[in-house]
């Protein structure tokens, strides 16, 4: 049998940041419905879809918003 692997520093552990929803723009129709398709999903427990949303809604395009 082999021995383990040993590190001279123990591994970094990053913070979970559940508060990362980024705000819908306002008067938006797009942003508005994937809000509304955001709360829906995480009412039903699917993080991952929330977290593509999360993605669209803050790659939507607006005038006057930064890249």
């Amino acid at each position: 049998m082999t021995e383990p692997t040993r590190y001279a520093v123990p591994p970094v552990e990053l913070p979970l940041r559940l508060d990362t929803d980024p705000p819908p723009v306002p008067e938006c129709d797009v942003c508005a419905a994937l809000d509304q398709e955001r709360s829906e999903a995480r009412g039903k427990g699917d993080m991952s879809k929330v977290s593509d949303l999360n993605v669209e809604i803050r790659s939507h395009p607006h005038k006057g918003r930064r890249s």
